[in-house]
């Protein structure tokens, strides 16, 4: 990888102050550079942050931002940050202790991910609905597809943004295969095992018709699950369910006809429905719960921490370490959207 002086032929000033507080900062640890702000860190506890309106009873938006998934991040400077799945649990907290909370946004842009982190997304807003009893609008954004979708099924009523594209209502099931180029290359791999199908699914080797029958029992389940949640949280707007088994993306209109999605607007008419179902003034707060302070904030910042791996509120869709790629197993996944934001 090039640096920055081989780049631009010298290296930015910010860099070179950068580099030196952060060096005083650990030589010097009573020591700090006025005006210049050290990136936040895990360990820095989330708080709350006023994004618009002035009134005592507020709105909660928490943002889900990238690819759907429970694994840590890491930061340029190698430090860890909980991943999705511990900020969004972490985040409903907040929500769910403050007694001025009256309501909670839930905006998505997010192509789905693992099957296992979207399920358990799920049932946390679910457990947030039960206990508190407060409304949840989910706002859908670029994406909100696959496990996007499937988070977004609690909520009171789903709102699509004009572009959104959403659904994509199924499972895929990813594995690699090398036998081809190893035959071409000449190499073999010997496997031992207790079992038939100890080592189903391997890359080393074509499946048999028998494992392909188990294999789509998997993912019939997975899909079975998927499509029935669909079926009992949109049950009053009768959804095409012929249309949404095929797994197939709608736009926005589409989703509306198909009775994914409740209205197609934006997202100022979320909050507009939010406050409609709490019962709140038009000057209630919208609050968001982040580790850094942002002047000139809006409703639409999506960063919980300056610096850090997030850029997105829960996960970075753009981390150096992210993969173009599926690891092997169970997604639900919108592949095309996916992008480099995969980090299974």
């Amino acid at each position: 990888m090039k640096s920055f002086s081989t780049v631009t032929g010298k290296t930015p000033a910010l860099l070179i102050a950068f580099l030196i507080a952060g060096i005083l900062s650990m030589v010097l640890p009573g020591c700090s550079l006025p005006g210049l702000k050290l990136p936040a860190d895990a360990t820095d506890p989330l708080r709350e942050f006023v994004l618009e309106g002035s009134g005592p009873q507020k709105i909660a938006m928490v943002s889900v931002n990238g690819a759907i998934t429970d694994k840590p991040t890491r930061d340029f400077m190698s430090r860890n940050h909980p991943g999705m799945l511990d900020e969004f649990v972490a985040q409903l907290a907040l929500a769910k202790e403050d007694p001025s909370i009256k309501a909670l946004v839930l905006k998505v842009n997010s192509p789905g991910g693992t099957i296992t982190a979207s399920d358990i997304m799920y049932k946390e807003l679910m457990d947030f609905k039960q206990q508190t009893g407060k409304p949840v609008v989910a706002a859908l954004m670029d994406v909100a597809a696959s496990g996007g979708y499937y988070i977004s099924l609690p909520a009171d009523h789903i709102l699509a943004h004009p572009t959104t594209l959403t659904g994509s209502v199924g499972v895929i099931f990813v594995t690699p295969r090398v036998s081809g180029l190893m035959d071409k290359l000449g190499l073999d791999m010997k496997i031992r095992k207790s079992g038939k199908h100890k080592d189903m699914g391997s890359p080393f080797r074509d499946t048999t018709a028998e494992e392909d029958a188990l294999f789509d029992g998997i993912i019939d389940d997975m899909a079975g699950r998927f499509a029935g949640l669909v079926e009992k949280h949109r049950a009053d707007q009768k959804p095409d369910m012929e249309k949404i088994k095929t797994a197939r993306i709608f736009t926005a209109d589409d989703a509306l006809s198909a009775g994914l999605v409740d209205q197609v607007g934006y997202l100022e008419d979320a909050l507009a429905q939010a406050k409609k179902m709490a019962g709140l003034p038009d000057n209630a707060a919208v609050v968001t719960y982040r580790r850094t302070y942002y002047p000139n904030d809006t409703i639409y910042n999506t960063l919980v921490t300056q610096y850090g791996a997030h850029s997105g509120a829960l996960v970075n869709i753009d981390l150096l370490e992210s993969m173009p790629a599926l690891k092997p197993g169970l997604y639900y996944l919108w592949w095309p959207g996916a992008g480099n934001s995969v980090q299974p």
